[in-house]
């Protein structure tokens, strides 16, 4: 018999402060079952023309053909040879994507992807530039070093997209160049006249009161002094797809593109996008923490061309919010090829509503912010489960059939999950 649901209250497990720091970078792979990764960090998810071919080629030579959008707006290149991290590196460093060795694992910046293209958020706020200036202020200080490769900084052009992210650090945008100054998961923030360097000062501090028992602000969120202005609830509201003003927004199932893709997307945004080597918004494909790709430029003559190659161009449908970690048989960790069996699952008993998160353990690598049913694969089944904390749970399957099942148990599973994305709790606190 499966445990009882009192069991699970608090199902995430914290990561042990004891080991270091092994998230993966461009420099440091990890050693999965598909081959190496290499994770790498694009400061608001910014890629020029030439350094999406670049990764095209670097995917084709080197891995498994294909690139992986994270949570974050980062990528991932999968299935790497072991002897390649020196080829991998010359051909990042070629393009600008290595701009530092020592700090390129605490590049982690998410932007709203949408600033200045379709007329919301703050007018004024040159986010670009904050992203840039973020930037190099991080590479600059040996201090900053000592980061997290986990700690995040988000920058919100006053929407509220990545404000609802929960980031170590958030930016958002007031207008006149200031902003308000967000710690962790603060419900409340601090204005500031000088967005980066406030925000550069609050990692620093970060580190000075963590001294290496933290990984993220939230965990010495306690020991921070409140904010004095209040905060609204962030909605987080995901880009929708298709065409916006001149730009096309595009999704991918589970955030993997083909090499293929990727270079029918370096078409969209044209040689005359590429930019100088160190990127920067208006000349580079924007890729969003929900796994999607804004191109400017592109517009809605691209769609078709974009919706043929296999990319989502309509916002809504079975597979809006849906998201997965690796799982079998790329993870060694993974109970289950979750991957496949969300996509029976969407097709067995397709359903709207909240974002669905499926994970072959425990550790529930890449999930998303905010409200999500999760479906995690165990020793003993499917548990289903609603915000990552439990308001009703479903199991699925029996010992034995964790990582496989009949029909009938996926199906179950399916409709289990349809259930909870389209439940009436979605809209309660």
């Amino acid at each position: 018999m499966p445990p009882t649901p009192d069991a699970f209250a608090a199902p995430f497990v914290g990561p042990d402060r004891g080991r270091a720091d092994a998230c993966p970078g461009a420099l440091r792979l990890h050693l999965a079952e598909d081959g190496h990764l290499a994770r790498l960090r694009l400061p608001g998810g910014y890629l020029t023309y030439r350094q999406l071919l670049a990764l095209a080629d670097a995917a084709d030579a080197l891995g498994d053909g294909e690139v992986e959008i994270t949570s974050r707006g980062n990528l991932q290149l999968r299935g790497l040879r072991e002897q390649c991290a020196a080829d991998l590196a010359e051909r990042l460093r070629a393009v600008g994507l290595l701009p530092s060795d020592t700090h390129e694992r605490v590049r982690n910046i998410a932007a709203s992807p949408l600033a200045g293209l379709d007329g919301r958020g703050c007018p004024d706020v040159d986010l670009p530039g904050w992203v840039r200036e973020l930037d190099a202020a991080l590479c600059a200080a040996p201090w900053a070093s000592r980061l997290s490769g986990k700690f995040l900084f988000a920058l919100d052009d006053g929407r509220g997209d990545t404000a609802a992210l929960d980031a170590d650090v958030t930016l958002i945008a007031v207008g006149d160049g200031r902003a308000l100054l967000r710690l962790g998961r603060a419900r409340t923030a601090t204005a500031v006249d000088h967005p980066v360097p406030a925000a550069l000062a609050a990692a620093r501090h970060f580190l000075d009161l963590a001294a290496g028992r933290a990984w993220h602000l939230r965990e010495v969120q306690a020991e921070l002094p409140d904010g004095e202005v209040s905060l609204p609830r962030f909605a987080g509201e995901r880009p929708l797809l298709g065409a916006i003003g001149d730009a096309a927004s595009v999704g991918l199932r589970f955030g993997r593109a083909s090499s293929a893709q990727w270079r029918l997307l370096a078409d969209a945004l044209g040689p005359d996008g590429a930019g100088d080597a160190a990127g920067g918004g208006g000349d580079s494909v924007r890729l969003t923490p929900w796994r999607g790709v804004v191109v400017p430029g592109a517009g809605a003559e691209w769609l078709p061309r974009l919706a043929d190659a296999g990319f989502r161009v309509e916002s809504g449908g079975p597979w809006e919010g849906v998201s997965a970690c690796t799982g079998l048989p790329g993870c060694g960790k993974a109970l289950a090829d979750v991957r496949a069996q969300a996509a029976r699952a969407i097709a067995a008993a397709p359903a709207e509503g909240l974002p669905v998160h499926w994970s072959g353990c425990e550790r529930r690598c890449g999930h998303p912010a905010g409200r999500w049913v999760d479906v995690l694969a165990t020793a003993t089944g499917h548990r289903v489960t609603v915000d990552g904390r439990v308001r009703e749970t479903t199991w699925v399957g029996a010992p034995g059939q964790g990582m496989a099942g009949s029909d009938t148990i996926e199906n179950d599973l399916a409709e289990a999950v349809a259930e909870a994305r389209n439940a009436d709790w979605r809209r309660t606190a």
